[in-house]
């Protein structure tokens, strides 16, 4: 630093860091030492940062700072500027900027060699930001360096990415020494989707690169890609930690579990392999106990909704069905059910396939089909258990939809799911897999669609004018938006600059009464149906929606996205 030692100074004084004094005494000590700055001496004494350093440069040279730690740069950014050039002139694509160009980070915004090199190879407008040399060496060996660069500064963030001083402890065999670089490179791997609270992890591999995708609230982010060539290290690896793949077996789909160990918090995570052109391809589904604890209102449920289910999923007997497609939270939803009426006075048994979540105090059976335990062979053996609540992971044929109706009609309690599109096409669902419409009347209490969309960020969300697009897609009348708190994300660290973190359900609660059995036994239509769930006072998915994003829990893009307009 020391041939910009007096430009540096002079930033730091403009921003009221430095007085005289100070600066003087840093002169005299520097003087004691040949080739040591003035700079130098006041990093040394802690009396300046190097992010101090860096913001007060940037300040005076009319550039942004920019933490790169607190950065995830796509590989469709990073992959502009080849790995020699980025570590030549010590620079960081990190963005696409509004106007078509690239943002680039730097660390010496008075090298305007660089700069200038930096144009000429990108040939489009260049934003330049500015961080300290620390991030900018950590991020170049995050997104430019070797395997062993990237495993080193990966384990350098652990303390970063996981809270307090817990440590990491991966279940499974630990390989031979020579795989040590792809044992922690495969957990580091685990943690930052941990820690980006992504649901799934997917391993893909292309003609002529490993893709690394993580699904957090939904949406599919591309991550730092490993090379190629360890595919297959990193695959086996995987295998090894199920302890019941076959890491010879390349050419059949494989299934496994896999425990992850975060100091206190345990994971779990669901693998499947299938063999692809390139090679086989891994999905991590991660199960965070954590989701189990959710409330009601967590779920995404406003204060009516949730009176109402609340006394539903409280009855004596009957059978509530949750719809919606894969990926709804359907799973989600009745977990929290069973652990909102867990107690020591009922007995709860669960029959699921898999059983995703291993749950205190409730009774759950894994089915097994090669060896006889199906669905309908577990729910015959689990009445003779006397249980107060069952819950039925899916409802998939007629034999399952019988017991469980019978089962509801002997006084018990029956949780389930069913793939349909809306509430009131769950009745047409049953009967069209083979029950009696008079059965379908008798049991079921209620059926609930659900769909999850995104929350916006509490951490960066600002009031936002819809458009009158918006409006017409959703219906809104002008006045609805009044006093209505319309809100978007403008993206922050916290969210990843995407203005989104976590997900919530937006509902459609169809109660069966009187008139509805009527219609139920005498085959009226889906359309009927739902006409008469209407007058009823249902609100639609669409609808729910809509309350949602005038409260400020969601935007109308998401609920554009997750809904169908209504019919009527």
């Amino acid at each position: 630093m020391a041939a910009n030692d007096d430009y540096i100074l002079e930033a730091l004084k403009d921003t009221l860091l430095l007085t005289d004094d100070v600066i003087q005494f840093a002169k005299e000590e520097a003087g004691k030492t040949k080739g040591r700055s003035t700079v130098d001496v006041l990093l040394e004494q802690g009396i300046v940062t190097s992010e101090d350093v860096a913001r007060a440069v940037a300040s005076t040279a009319a550039m942004d700072f920019v933490n790169l730690d607190d950065v995830q740069v796509p590989v469709e950014v990073t992959s502009l500027i080849k790995p020699e050039a980025a570590r030549r002139y010590r620079v960081v694509p990190i963005a696409k900027s509004d106007v078509g160009g690239i943002v680039v980070a730097v660390d010496n915004p008075l090298n305007f060699d660089t700069l200038d090199s930096i144009q000429t190879i990108l040939k489009t407008d260049v934003e330049f930001v500015c961080t300290t040399p620390a991030s900018m060496s950590t991020a170049l060996m995050k997104y430019y360096g070797t395997v062993e660069d990237a495993v080193a500064t990966m384990e350098n963030l652990v303390g970063n990415i996981i809270i307090g001083d817990t440590s990491v402890n991966v279940e499974g065999a630990e390989g031979e020494k020579g795989d040590a670089p792809i044992i922690r490179l495969v957990t580091m791997m685990l943690i930052e989707a941990y820690n980006m609270r992504a649901s799934d992890i997917h391993i893909e591999p292309l003609e002529k690169r490993l893709r690394i995708r993580f699904r957090v609230d939904g949406i599919l982010l591309e991550m730092q890609n490993p090379p190629k060539k360890l595919q297959a290290a990193i695959v086996s690896r995987l295998k090894i930690m199920t302890g019941t793949m076959s890491i010879a077996e390349k050419r059949l789909p494989q299934d496994g579990r896999i425990q992850v160990k975060l100091g206190k918090k345990q994971l779990d995570l669901r693998v499947s392999t299938i063999p692809t052109t390139h090679g086989e391809s891994v999905v991590m589904r991660i199960l965070d106990k954590t989701s189990l604890s959710l409330g009601l209102p967590q779920l995404g449920f406003l204060s009516d909704d949730q009176e109402i289910f609340e006394r539903l999923i409280t009855l004596p007997d009957g059978i509530l069905l949750v719809t919606g497609p894969t990926g709804s939270g359907k799973t989600t939803t009745l977990y929290a059910c069973l652990n909102y009426i867990n107690r020591p006075d009922k007995k709860l048994i669960t029959v699921e396939d898999p059983v995703e979540y291993q749950m205190t105090g409730i009774n759950q059976v894994q089915v097994n089909a090669d060896v006889g335990m199906t669905f309908p062979a577990a729910l015959r053996s689990m009445l003779r258990q006397a249980p107060n609540v069952i819950m039925i992971g899916e409802i998939r044929d007629a034999e399952t939809a019988n017991i469980a109706i019978n089962a509801s009609l002997t006084g018990h309690l029956v949780f389930s799911t069913l793939h349909t599109n809306d509430a009131p096409s769950a009745v047409a669902r049953l009967v069209d897999i083979g029950v009696q419409p008079f059965l379908v009347s008798s049991a079921v209490r209620a059926m609930m669609a659900q769909r999850l969309v995104r929350k916006v960020c509490a951490s960066c969300k600002r009031p936002y004018d819809m458009s009158d697009g918006e409006m017409r897609a959703l219906g809104i009348d002008p006045s609805q938006i009044i006093d209505a708190a319309v809100v978007r994300g403008i993206g922050c660290e916290k969210c990843k600059q995407l203005g989104y973190k976590g997900r919530a359900g937006i509902f459609e609660i169809f109660c069966v009464d009187d008139e509805v059995r009527h219609m139920i036994n005498h085959r009226c239509t889906t359309v009927e149906l739902r006409k008469r769930a209407r007058e009823m006072g249902m609100r639609t998915l669409r609808e729910d929606g809509i309350r949602k994003v005038l409260s400020g829990m969601t935007t109308a893009d998401e609920v554009i996205t997750a809904t169908m307009s209504d019919a009527d």
